[in-house]
């Protein structure tokens, strides 16, 4: 059955909002320290944008374009995360992702029913979520890389209006810190419920439950004033998701988080959690309306 549209009347704000003009990169030869510096320096100046566009600073935010153009601009950015997910800087992580539902998409192997992942942030069409045949992956980015993804926000991505338009798993890999405003995160971490399905097809041969694979920098939760383990876990289980597997590096935070329903919706808002001269302002503020 076809699915209806239905128009709405309130958007979470779009990632879209804040994007800035994009430039080649200059060079591919970029050392693992020059890749770290830049990619820590596109954040930095995003943040600040963020700041200044929302207290309606236009001066300061063309300023900051400026400098981010003269960095490289996003492709630059997105060029220093393909080298950083390389093998030999760290390499993909959704192999980690792979590594955990392994036992479950072996159980499709000799059929023709597959999970749907949405890949948002999606750099390549070759990552080792895209090799496997028991998924059909859609990918989605706000600077389209290659023609297999689609150039989209997922903040204006049409809320499905039925389930085979909607995800077993999304995949939200070094993308919640790449929004570069607290309010916006907890609107993203939100809007992911409405993407979840648990209905597969009849020949599927085993049960799902949704999933939301979700990688930080290791920083984001370890060193942070407004944000611990324990505080995302808190807001994740109110959004109705319980943490299935967790690993940690000396540089990333990997989840995967089931989607059981049931939440218990409550405001989350930024407050002083850990505090420390050393620490940065990582934060996600959940608002309820």
């Amino acid at each position: 059955m076809p699915c209806s549209k239905k128009s709405r009347s309130r958007r979470p704000k779009s990632l879209s909002h804040s994007r800035i003009p994009t430039l080649k990169a200059k060079s591919t030869g970029l050392s693992s320290k020059a890749t770290r510096n830049l990619i820590r320096s596109h954040h930095r100046l995003m943040k600040q944008r963020a700041q200044a566009l929302n207290s309606g600073n236009q001066s300061l935010v063309n300023d900051i374009d400026k400098q981010i153009q003269e960095n490289g601009g996003l492709e630059s950015y997105q060029l220093a995360s393909k080298l950083g997910q390389s093998s030999d800087r760290g390499g993909d992580s959704s192999k980690v992702l792979i590594d955990w539902i392994g036992a479950t998409l072996g159980q499709f192997k000799n059929t023709s029913a597959k999970l749907r992942l949405l890949e948002v942030g999606a750099l390549s069409t070759r990552n080792a979520c895209s090799l496997v045949q028991s998924l059909d992956v859609t990918r989605i980015d706000l600077n389209s890389q290659e023609a297999g993804i689609q150039q989209q926000d997922f903040m204006e991505r049409p809320i499905p209006q039925c389930e085979s338009d909607r995800f077993h798993l999304i995949s939200l890999s070094l993308v919640l810190n790449y929004v570069p405003d607290a309010t916006a995160r907890g609107n993203m971490l939100t809007r992911c419920v409405s993407f979840l399905t648990n209905v597969l097809p009849p020949q599927a041969p085993t049960a799902f439950t949704p999933c939301v694979f979700l990688v930080l920098p290791v920083a984001c939760v370890d060193n942070s004033r407004y944000l611990t383990e324990a505080r995302l876990q808190e807001i994740m289980s109110s959004l109705g998701f319980l943490l299935k597997n967790s690993k940690k590096t000396n540089k990333l935070v990997y989840q995967l988080w089931e989607y059981h329903g049931n939440p218990s919706p409550k405001p989350f808002k930024k407050e002083l959690l850990s505090p420390g001269g050393s620490k940065n302002n990582f934060a996600i503020i959940v608002r309820r309306d």
